[in-house]
């Protein structure tokens, strides 16, 4: 499951780099030759994405390292630091447009703004359709694999996206006389990715601090393992996120006259249903009770 986990992040991840490293050229050069600012600074932009992504890369290589002396309960969590890495990446960039978007509003003057050319106006279209797809497609194997730092990585190509609104927004009023509509359109966006960037953050770190699985994931686990055959009772049930795996932990109660080996293939078969069931689990733990 972690190798082909592993496989899907890589492959999201290399298809990513590709298409933004395409993106930014062209957003670069269309930039310049529209006389667009607003399209320059939105390359610079997608470039950035590239290096989100090689955070996720590095963050998936040591989450996947096998368990060692050091660390006997694996590496998993090195996954919630490239999150919380990314969050704090794409918290900087909704600034950075929030400021520049500030700036311009009420520190520049606006009177020699050159009008920028429709192949900047294309691009931006571009930009929209192309990153809004990367945030889709990271999106969907971030829900698939249970990754929060391939899921920072979408909500990076969103903050993208919704910077190329900006710069269609500002393009296509400098063109029609409302040079204004740029910056405004900017703070609006900066308001959106600062709300990513700490959910985001507060997911990773709810899995750093052993936060406990939802009540409906807790409910279905009770149920399973009162339906094994030989358990009488559920004690406790205990439940942790590591990284983006489950720890389990159960106590059970069973006929206190039966023998050691009958009770322990009780205890089996529950830690069995419970890896069986939930994919996530990476591990789980049964304590028999004598009833």
């Amino acid at each position: 499951m972690n190798e082909n986990n592993s496989r899907i992040a890589m492959r999201v991840s290399k298809v990513t780099i590709a298409a933004n490293m395409v993106l930014s050229v062209l957003k670069f050069f269309a930039g310049i030759a529209a006389h667009s600012t607003a399209m320059i600074s939105d390359a610079v932009h997608s470039a950035s994405d590239v290096f989100s992504t090689f955070i996720v890369i590095v963050g998936f290589k040591l989450s996947g390292k096998k368990p060692d002396k050091e660390h006997p309960y694996g590496h998993e969590r090195m996954e919630c630091v490239a999150s919380i890495v990314l969050a704090v990446v794409l918290l900087i960039t909704g600034l950075g447009i929030g400021a520049s978007g500030i700036k311009t509003i009420f520190f520049s003057d606006r009177t020699d703004i050159e009008i920028p050319g429709l192949i900047a106006l294309i691009a931006a279209l571009l930009s929209i359709v192309v990153k809004e797809w990367m945030y889709h497609y990271t999106v969907r194997a971030a829900k698939k694999i249970n990754s929060g730092s391939l899921k920072a990585d979408a909500w990076h190509h969103r903050s993208d996206a919704l910077s190329s609104v900006g710069a269609l927004i500002g393009i296509a009023g400098a063109r029609l006389g409302f040079p204004i509509l740029e910056p405004i359109a900017s703070c609006v966006i900066c308001l959106f990715i600062i709300k990513a960037a700490v959910e985001v953050f507060m997911d990773a770190v709810d899995k750093m601090v052993d936060k406990a699985c939802d009540d409906e994931t807790t409910t279905a686990m009770s149920e399973i393992i009162l339906r094994q055959e030989g358990v009488k009772s559920l004690t406790e049930l205990q439940t942790r996120m590591f990284g983006s795996k489950i720890y389990v932990d159960a106590v059970i109660s069973v006929d206190g006259s039966i023998p050691l080996t009958q009770a322990h293939g009780i205890a089996e078969k529950v830690h069995n249903s419970i890896e069986g069931a939930f994919p996530l689990v990476k591990h789980c733990m049964v304590h028999v009770d004598p009833c």
